[in-house]
């Protein structure tokens, strides 16, 4: 009689057992090291966290020299740097996670020069009224959404939350690299819609979008966006995913259709983390490739006079990695290339150079002398860095960086800068001045990146 007690009670305990592991939240990617990703969070674990919320402060302060010498101190052609041979503050961003069964939501805002670079390149507020720019200026991110308790989790989000095309994270501190490469400066940054995050295994998400457009707040014309991520991590060694987007991105061409594939692969293929020497070492490879046809650009290849030029953007970034010392140093040195007919992604020259609308008299150009972006206007660009990173800890990166960028057309900022002749907006500008513009530059960075 006792042993069948025995016996009952063990299976009541499996049983039981059984259940719990049912019931049990599942959590994705759990137990895969993801602290050397490029473009994820290096940190190991949250120092600062509760049952219901877990806060984010993040600083990132960086000065940067470019051997031209732009007397306006100005910086063309990136998203991460405003101004040069000046501290600034990039960008300082608080916010926190909030949790409560199962209703999530995000709250980062930004302030720094981030808040007014990024915005600037977005068209989608000059149609229809409010100033969408000014409204989420000082936010990267901020959404609501459900979590479900199916699989390793379903979330559904609404709001503005941060992009996946490029591989690089909006956040620098969990980049390898400061200057990002063509290919991920001249793709969106952040998303404003919808997004559904489902994890069918520990190692799988996909993720699809609907949202506004390409890095806009609003749209551009009736149609939304259209896209989906798909990320695939079998191990602590491999992630392998792809980006995929559809839409009418062109202001006022609602005929104009955008596609953009995005696609990374990284590789750990040394890991020795207690080694006081080499520690690990990894790669990232990034391809992206696009199109825009219809609205006067046919895609691919030139049309005739009416189909319109070719309009696509093909781009490729390789980068290597190296830690030392139990992963408190790293050295990385990689680049890309792209091409650009129709210059549909570059990043516009600021200043007198511009040709984003003034915000003063949105039917004229910020620039009195704005860079041409038309079809047919071709752009081919290639970039080389390498920096050294200390680590002490987790929070904390010194990062100093050298990068050499080219281009096929005068683009970068020559000494002369794109203001005017003295480098101040104040002063008038003289008949015969131009924007300096020059086809390369040669910049270094020196940067402190803060994450608790």
């Amino acid at each position: 009689m006792k042993k069948i007690t025995t016996c009952i009670a063990v299976a009541i305990s499996l049983q039981l057992a059984a259940q719990q592991n049912e019931t049990a939240e599942k959590i994705p990617f759990d137990g895969i090291d993801m602290t050397w990703h490029n473009g994820g969070d290096r940190r190991d674990s949250a120092i600062w966290t509760s049952k219901y919320f877990t806060p984010v402060i993040m600083i990132d302060v960086n000065y940067n020299y470019s051997f031209n010498n732009p007397i306006d101190n100005t910086v063309v052609g990136s998203t991460a740097m405003a101004r040069h041979n000046e501290v600034q503050l990039s960008s300082a961003n608080l916010g926190a996670d909030f949790n409560y069964k199962g209703a999530r939501g995000r709250i980062v805002t930004q302030f720094g020069t981030r808040s007014t670079v990024v915005p600037r390149n977005d068209y989608s507020p000059y149609k229809g009224q409010y100033e969408l720019a000014n409204v989420y200026r000082y936010l990267s991110e901020a959404y609501a959404g459900y979590h479900f308790k199916k699989w390793y989790g379903i979330n559904v989000d609404a709001g503005m939350f941060m992009s996946y095309i490029g591989l690089n994270s909006y956040y620098q501190n969990e980049n390898w690299e400061y200057q990002a490469s063509f290919t991920s400066d001249n793709t969106p940054w952040f998303f404003n819609g919808l997004r559904v995050q489902i994890h069918p295994s520990k190692t799988l998400k996909i993720e699809p979008w609907l949202i506004n457009g390409w890095q806009s707040y609003g749209k551009f014309n009736a149609m939304p966006g259209f896209g989906a991520n798909i990320t695939w991590i079998p191990n602590s060694s491999v992630k392998l995913l792809t980006n995929d987007y559809y839409g009418t991105d062109a202001a006022g061409l609602k005929d104009r259709k955008r596609f953009h594939s995005d696609n990374s692969l990284l590789v750990r293929y040394y890991n020795r983390p207690e080694s006081k020497g080499i520690s690990r070492m990894a790669f990232s490879l990034t391809g992206d490739f696009g199109f825009e046809k219809g609205g006067g650009v046919n895609g691919l290849k030139n049309g005739d006079s009416i189909e319109g030029p070719a309009q696509y953007f093909a781009s490729l970034m390789f980068y290597n990695r190296i830690w030392f010392g139990k992963n408190k140093f790293a050295w990385t040195i990689g680049g890309g290339v792209m091409t650009n007919p129709g210059r549909y992604l570059v990043l516009y020259p600021t200043g007198q150079a511009s040709p984003l609308p003034n915000p003063n008299d949105p039917t004229q150009t910020a620039g009195a002398y704005p860079f041409s972006a038309n079809p047919g206007d071709q752009f081919k660009g290639w970039d080389i860095s390498t920096n050294f990173d200390w680590m002490p800890n987790q929070s904390i990166t010194f990062r100093a960086e050298l990068i050499h960028r080219q281009s096929s057309v005068p683009y970068f900022a020559g000494h002369g800068g794109v203001t005017s002749p003295t480098g101040y907006t104040t002063t008038p500008l003289p008949s015969d001045w131009r924007p300096d513009l020059v086809k390369s530059e040669t910049r270094l960075v020196f940067a402190i990146l803060f994450r608790i």
